[in-house]
């Protein structure tokens, strides 16, 4: 026992010592301990490699058998065969109803669930490798990512120096070797699609073989100073990697890309043409329009936290972001351009799951000020929308709109386990990121062309697909809340969740809000004499329970039954001490439970829900306990306890990464709150946070604020409207005097003004 916890504290010490990096050095180079990332050695397995990215390619930067190796991804590259159980016109929503009803699951585990675990396709696959036999450069002396250039340098004892980036803007990733002392040259080296030894299948998290897939051989050339690499996939499908590069005496520099195309279909330019173009370029104004996009990603936002740990996970994870999501890009699936480089499919087949991934990835866009990246999830959605719309005709036969809770690149469903993989109100959630655009833009041609049509047709779905229940009621026909009870018949229930009710009543409520807003009058009626129809929350002295008479019995790694609470906003403090009070009971009864069968992004999405109470020593312990046990040293989400310390039973390290970013999330939250429509400073920190600062956090309303906390007080808060309106927000000065320089009116505990478009107000203690 003793031993475990001497490893348990040796770990958390590795983590820590790790994120703070060599603070010496990074003084010498001036930049903030928090916006580097430095090792003394170059990882050894592909899940701690450096991440690069800008959301269509990506690469991981590490060490294997000797040879320095850059993992290289694309995001679209996908298997898309179709999913050869799916077949709706004779198992759709009323089948899978009859089969629970008459205790006959077993049916439809084996026609939708099995399929899933055991077929290799659909799936994410791996694009290839670059390999440089480093054996003659001798020791590393350090390995940095450089998080403001969004850069890795390797530097060797000898004196040899590797800089390399994956282009912000570009298809293409660039690498220079400087300082050689010997000949360096690279290699490729093909993902194993085929080759001898067994290739059975395997569970989703641990990965299929790639040899499952059935691929033929791909083709590997050189042709002087370029390597290319062409692999055929499925039903037509290829994709093309190349490298091309300039040797001197004692520098190797070099770029390579990812290519795409589907069957009849060509690419814009393949991946040698990309490359060739790159190195006719003036190549400062390359690096530099790589450099100026990070600056400007960085500029739009900070936070300045007196808790080490936690700043670097955060700034960490906010680089993650912007190296995973760009407008024109696909989602952020489990993995992003980081696809596992093992042999095997990456966990989970490197999916969009739509019952907690994709939507956590998303949150910290909001506060964080960068809608820009959130906007290619939108625009995915809407793609997307007509494939939508077949799956709710086929498999539920209604008109309106659900989402598949398991999709391919496509949007298509894969299946598994159906009760979130084709779970009814997908759909509803996914509908939260409309209205949280609307909201923090309030864009107006966003909410009449985009937004309110989105939610209408959920609204629409979910009247449809509803039954009365015998209490008058309405009610879905099977409810469900992820992940209760697994895959297991019992994870149906007949009564309404409270996970499925959250997000009906959110629908309706929010259809009505913004039929409103519209001047739908008739329309926002309809909505609300809907809503009215439709039960309260099953609720008792532990606060939310997963269904009546269901309270949550033991630990579970998903909140899904305090969706209401966190991130729907639907109880909430501000309304009054009985919603205090089912909050109060929901986190205590969290904490009775204990953690033990939770998993990384739990500890995340606590944080968040502590926040959202005023818990800022609760919000920052449940941060901490993530950043310090359910990540990598590179940052990267784990969803098992990396430490030792019996947080959770969960131990293994499937790479996700919607933890990651339920984390910044979290921190944001700590720091502003405008979801009631009054703007909180500094609402959920700790009592020893005596300075803590942010600069450009984003409000709903459209606001962009920044706020100063020095020795417990707050000094100074600086207010600009991008679209002009009346702001509120509680005062955070408390009883010490304060100066303005525009008007205002204080309304008890609040400050209100309205502000122009584009006008900027600042108060002064």
């Amino acid at each position: 026992m003793e031993f475990k916890k001497l490893l348990g504290l040796a770990c958390i010490l590795y983590c820590v010592l790790s994120m703070d990096g060599c603070h010496e050095k990074q003084a010498d180079q001036g930049s903030p301990f928090y916006m580097e990332r430095s090792f003394s050695d170059l990882a050894k397995t592909w899940d701690e490699g450096i991440p690069l990215g800008n959301a269509m390619l990506g690469a991981l930067i590490w060490q294997k058998e000797g040879k320095l190796r850059f993992s290289l991804d694309r995001a679209d590259l996908w298997d898309l065969r179709n999913m050869e159980n799916l077949d709706f016109e004779n198992h759709d929503f009323d089948w899978v109803k009859n089969q629970w009803e008459a205790n006959e699951y077993d049916a439809v585990q084996r026609q939708f669930d099995i399929p899933y675990d055991t077929l290799s396709g659909p799936s994410k696959i791996p694009g290839a490798a670059l390999e440089f036999d480093i054996a003659e450069l001798g020791e590393v002396e350090s390995v940095k990512l450089d998080l403001q250039k969004a850069t890795c340098v390797i530097r060797w004892q000898n004196g040899t120096v590797l800089r390399t980036f994956v282009h912000a803007t570009e298809p293409i990733g660039w690498y220079r070797f400087e300082n050689l002392k010997v000949d360096l040259l690279p290699e490729m080296v093909p993902p194993p699609y085929v080759g001898a030894g067994p290739s059975e299948a395997l569970d989703p998290v641990s990965g299929q073989d790639l040899r499952r897939l059935g691929y033929p051989a791909g083709e590997l050339s050189q042709e002087g100073n370029t390597l290319t690499y062409e692999q055929e996939g499925w039903d037509g499908f290829r994709f093309q990697v190349n490298t091309r590069w300039e040797k001197t005496a004692d520098q190797l520099e070099g770029f390579w890309s990812i290519s795409s195309s589907k069957k009849d279909q060509e690419t814009a330019d393949t991946a040698s043409e990309i490359t060739e173009k790159a190195f006719a370029k003036n190549q400062d104004e390359y690096h530099q329009e790589h450099l100026t996009w990070w600056d400007d990603y960085w500029k739009a936002s900070s936070i300045t936290l007196p808790d080490t740990l936690l700043q670097q996970q955060y700034y960490m994870d906010m680089y993650k972001l912007g190296a995973a999501a760009r407008q024109g890009a696909p989602p952020i699936s489990l993995q992003s351009v980081w696809t596992a480089d093992n042999g095997k499919l990456p966990p989970w087949k490197g999916d969009f799951h739509h019952d907690l991934n994709t939507q956590l990835s998303y949150w910290p866009t909001y506060a964080g000020n960068h809608l820009e990246l959130e906007q290619g999830f939108i625009d995915w959605l809407n793609q997307h929308q007509p494939t939508f719309e077949k799956y709710t005709r086929e498999y539920f036969g209604t008109d309106g709109l659900n989402v598949p809770g398991v999709t391919t690149l496509e949007g298509d469903p894969m299946g598994g386990w159906i009760q979130y993989a084709f779970g009814p109100t997908v759909s509803a959630w996914l509908g939260h990121h409309y209205y949280l655009h609307w909201r923090y833009t309030m864009d107006r041609q966003f909410l009449e062309a985009e937004a309110y049509p989105w939610i209408r047709e959920v609204a629409v779905f979910l009247n449809e697909l509803s039954v009365q229940a015998d209490d008058g009621k309405r009610k879905l026909p099977l409810s469900s809340s992820p992940e209760i009870h697994n895959n297991d018949a019992r994870a149906w229930f007949d009564q309404m969740t409270n996970y499925d009710l959250a997000l009906v009543r959110w629908t309706y409520t929010t259809a009505a809000e913004l039929a409103l807003e519209l001047g739908y009058t008739d329309e926002a009626a309809d909505w609300n004499t809907m809503l009215a129809e439709w039960p309260d929350y099953a609720t008792d002295e532990t606060g939310l329970m997963v269904a009546p008479d269901n309270p949550l019995e033991e630990s579970h790694r998903h909140f899904s039954h305090i969706m209401a609470i966190h991130p729907l906003s639907l109880i909430d403090p501000s309304n009054g001490e009985k919603d205090r009070e089912i909050i109060e009971n929901t986190i205590a009864h969290l904490d009775k439970l204990g953690s033990s069968n939770w998993t990384g992004y739990s500890f995340a999405w606590l944080g968040n829900l502590k926040a959202r109470a005023g818990d800022g020593e609760g919000a920052a312990m449940a941060l901490r306990d993530f950043a310090s046990s359910f990540v990598l040293p590179n940052s990267f989400h784990v969803n098992g306890d990396q430490s030792g310390t019996g947080k959770s039973n969960f131990t293994y390290r499937p790479f996700t990464l919607e933890g990651n970013f339920a984390f910044a999330a979290g921190i944001q939250e700590m720091l502003i709150q405008s979801h009631t429509g009054v703007v909180k400073l500094f609402p959920a920190i700790p009592a020893d946070w005596q300075d803590v600062s942010f600069k450009t956090l984003r409000t709903q309303g459209a606001f962009l604020v920044s706020a100063t906390r020095e020795n417990g007080k707050v000094d100074k808060v600086e207010i600009s409207s991008e679209k002009g309106g009346e702001i509120i927000f509680e005062n955070p000065f408390g009883k010490d005097q304060f100066s303005s320089d525009k008007e205002y009116i204080k309304d008890g505990l609040n400050i209100k003004l309205t502000l122009a478009e584009g006008e900027k107000v600042v108060f002064n203690r």
